[in-house]
């Protein structure tokens, strides 16, 4: 064989070894990216870009993204998988390394906890840092710090606690709430999270000054609201119009949190609202889970009296986290005297089509700490469920409309806020490297509600920061680039 011969096929097996899919070594110090991803359908919802093309990244940045050939010291092909933003998920409540791992194989390269959030925002980062898989951030919670500053004059037995909830604040301690608060948006929260259902000794005013010191800083108010349902007094939309005359009056951004399990049958009418107020010019917005139930711990004051009729509801449609069982009068006022969580089988399943479909409504999972084997399979499986169900089979949305639910929308949400957003949930030149790439034909959730501890099926890679946490559907070990998602701080 001749030396051009010999030169033609190490050309050739060269050629073939950098189309395998998966992670391979490039050619050392003459490579100019960390990362290569080759092949991928891209899809950018900011920009519209929907083509075949190449992404070089180095140090987690987003470095070019063209049709040219490109060299770098890891090459993954995603030849027939759609490249896309790492998803950003608003409301995830757990925050720990378990939890993370779920969300990293359904695709999130960013997990916030806005609705309930931390009381001590320095705390909660500096024990997340160099430490997570994926990105985080947290709002500062006014229902949290509401009841630090309301235990304080009891001993926070259960009991007491379920006293701190129901009862208003004294002006004394409205002015320390408002001082907490004020604190952790200077230490950089993301927003301020409220969890109105729960504390129902919360005045309209308490809220509404605290919307005032949102608005003061700039930042989105993200809220579980006051009530829900369809029953008045008390109804969902009584609740929805609380929040946006505190918009309307402060001028403070809000977000509506899981709208589906607030509104129930009347969600159609309360997105009504929310896109005529946005029609005139409040800055306002709602998610959903793409899911038919909701999950509460049992022993809060969203199961005080009426329950039933509000929810439309009766005790079989509570199920036990902790073994699974649906509940009864006796087995509920067992449970709820105990520290516990259920999952709440209330949303019907035409009102989660609507919302999921709807081009105002983000994705966002509401994930529960992994309390019991039982749990809500939401916190696991929400963005591939959406990506699978409602995108592929039953065709409720495109594909790019789909993306953008879970990633521009999010991310725009948050960024004038938090200026780090500006270089997230999008795939251009400049943007930080969190990249999800899945295989749309197989994309799909695992987990149930009968077995809600499954990973998703169909994400093949996913990096954070340029590094990949995922490879070929199996979570890489050992690696933790994940970084704070953080507002500036004010000292």
């Amino acid at each position: 064989m001749t030396i051009t011969k010999i030169g033609n096929v190490l050309l050739l097996v060269t050629a073939v070894l950098l189309t395998t899919r998966g992670l391979m070594a490039g050619s050392g110090a003459a490579d100019k990216y960390d990362v290569v991803i080759l092949n991928g359908r891209v899809m950018d919802p900011e920009s519209g870009l929907d083509a075949i093309r190449n992404i070089g990244i180095r140090d987690g940045k987003i470095l070019v993204v063209t049709k040219s050939a490109l060299r770098g010291r890891e090459i993954i092909d995603a030849k027939g998988l759609v490249v896309a933003p790492g998803f950003i998920d608003l409301h995830e409540h757990a925050q720990l390394p378990r939890s993370y791992a779920f969300q990293a194989r359904d695709g999130v390269t960013t997990s916030l906890e806005l609705e309930m959030g931390t009381d001590d925002v320095d705390k909660w980062y500096a024990d997340r840092e160099g430490k997570t898989l994926i990105n985080y951030g947290v709002s500062v919670g006014e229902s949290l710090v509401r009841m630090d500053v309301m235990a304080k004059v009891l001993t926070s037995t259960p009991l007491e606690e379920e006293e701190a909830s129901h009862r208003t604040p004294t002006s004394e301690e409205q002015k320390k709430i408002l001082e907490l608060v004020e604190k952790g948006l200077r230490q950089g929260a993301l927003a301020v999270g409220y969890g109105i259902n729960y504390t129902p000794g919360a005045s309209r005013w308490e809220i509404f000054d605290s919307f005032q010191l949102a608005a003061k800083y700039g930042a989105m108010n993200d809220v579980h609201m006051r009530f829900l349902g369809t029953v008045e007094p008390g109804s969902a939309m009584e609740g929805l119009q609380e929040l946006i005359a505190d918009a309307t009056a402060t001028g403070a951004s809000l977000n509506v949190v899981h709208i589906t399990s607030i509104g129930l049958r009347d969600t159609p009418r309360l997105l009504d609202v929310i896109k005529g107020a946005r029609e005139h010019g409040l800055v306002v917005s709602t998610e959903c889970y793409p899911y038919t139930a909701a999950s509460a711990p049992l022993n809060t004051a969203l199961f005080d009296s009426n329950w039933q009729e509000r929810m439309g509801i009766t005790y079989q449609d509570l199920q036990w986290v902790a073994t699974g069982e649906r509940l009864t009068a006796g087995t509920f006022a067992k449970y709820r005297k105990q520290e516990g969580t259920v999952v709440i089988h209330l949303i019907p399943e035409e009102i989660v089509r609507l919302a999921v479909a709807d081009p105002m409504v983000i994705i966002a999972s509401d994930g529960m700490p992994i309390s019991g084997p039982k749990i809500h399979p939401r916190g696991q499986g929400t963005y591939s469920r959406v990506l699978g169900l409602y995108v592929r089979q039953e065709r409720v949305l495109s594909l790019m409309e789909a993306l953008r639910k879970m990633t521009s929308m999010p991310a725009q949400r948050l960024e004038n806020h938090a200026p780090a957003f500006k270089y997230k949930g999008r795939i251009r030149v400049g943007a930080d490297a969190d990249i999800t790439a899945f295989d749309p034909e197989r994309i799909i959730d695992k987990a149930t509600f009968e077995d809600p501890l499954q990973y998703s099926e169909g994400v093949e890679f996913v990096l954070v920061n340029g590094i990949p946490v995922v490879r070929e559907s199996r979570l890489v070990q050992g690696v933790t680039p994940g970084r704070a998602a953080r507002a500036p701080i004010i000292r």
